[in-house]
């Protein structure tokens, strides 16, 4: 599995594009296939990048839980109803629609940046991903978080 690394600012043109940067065209370029899902997060003021085969690895758990229950349904909805597929075109930018421009407060003709967090990615308003990236290190310095060995 590749791997989504760094934070990248990049521009949101008055058009709604941004660059994928290209560590990350890089990465999804390793999988097969070669598909990236945006959807606005359900936790965050965010877009959420996740790499196709990810996203059939959630569909696999989704898929465990009860058919008519509750939870399926409202997991299945966050994750699925808003979320849609995106190619980088030739100089590598993704058209991000205008619903997931405001759910993550981004502004035409400004910064966003992009945060690697491994198998997925975020973006986010330079800003917010900054505050949110350090309220993440002060939840893992508080909880004494680890990485199990593998």
């Amino acid at each position: 599995m590749s791997h989504f690394l760094g934070t990248h600012r990049v521009r949101l043109d008055r058009k709604g594009r941004l660059s994928v940067p290209a560590p990350f065209r890089a990465a999804l370029a390793r999988l097969e296939p070669a598909e990236l899902v945006l959807r606005p997060s359900h936790r965050a003021a965010c877009i959420e990048g996740w790499p196709r085969p990810m996203l059939d690895a959630a569909q696999a758990a989704v898929g465990r839980l009860d058919l008519f229950s509750e939870a399926a349904d409202d997991i299945a909805a966050v994750l699925y109803a808003d979320a849609l597929a995106a190619a980088p075109d030739a100089e590598g930018r993704i058209v991000l629609p205008e619903d997931l421009i405001q759910h993550a407060n981004l502004v035409r003709d400004s910064d966003a940046a992009f945060l690697g967090l491994g198998q997925t990615f975020h973006i986010w308003l330079p800003e917010a991903g900054r505050a949110w990236l350090a309220g993440a290190r002060e939840r893992a310095r508080a909880q004494s978080l680890t990485v199990p060995r593998g």
